[in-house]
């Protein structure tokens, strides 16, 4: 089964360096499993909003990049493009919703769903192809598997 980006993803790719936007469209039709851009090009502003998550404020880290000092590759680079996208994988779990007692449908964040993404675009020469690397082993301290971006993407200024 292939699957293809919709609409809101593309929109999501605004701005994002056109390498890495083929990359992801190439990578959903190879994928074995659908997915969506979560996330895309980030304002100084939101990204220190995620820079203070398990900091200032309740929640747990998510990015060691505060946005003013330490950019993150989301953010626009001097020639006007960010370099990095976020995906979430359509797999759904039901729970049940402690408030309520319902049950309810929601993603499943298991990291397995996006080793499996990650071992098909290496399978498939993605990676090379289009210099791009993985979020889940391209940092030396922190694994971010939705994460998606062009390699040495922080040299650029």
């Amino acid at each position: 089964m292939s699957f293809y980006l919709s609409q809101t993803s593309l929109s999501k790719l605004d701005g994002i360096h056109p390498q890495l936007v083929e990359f992801m469209k190439e990578l959903i039709k190879i994928s074995p499993y659908d997915f969506k851009i979560t996330q895309g090009v980030r304002t100084a502003e939101y990204q220190n909003a995620l820079y203070q998550q398990g900091r200032t404020k309740p929640g747990p880290k998510v990015t060691n990049c505060d946005g003013h000092i330490y950019k993150s590759n989301h953010q626009v680079k001097s020639d006007g493009l960010g370099y990095a996208v976020d995906i979430a994988i359509l797999v759904y779990k039901f729970v049940k919703d402690q408030k309520t007692g319902k049950v309810i449908k929601q993603l499943d964040w298991n990291g397995k769903y996006y080793d499996e993404v990650y071992e098909f675009a290496k399978k498939y020469g993605l990676l090379e192809k289009y210099e791009v690397e993985w979020g889940g082993n391209c940092f030396r301290n922190f694994i971010d598997k939705p994460h998606w971006q062009i390699k040495n993407a922080n040299k650029i200024k």
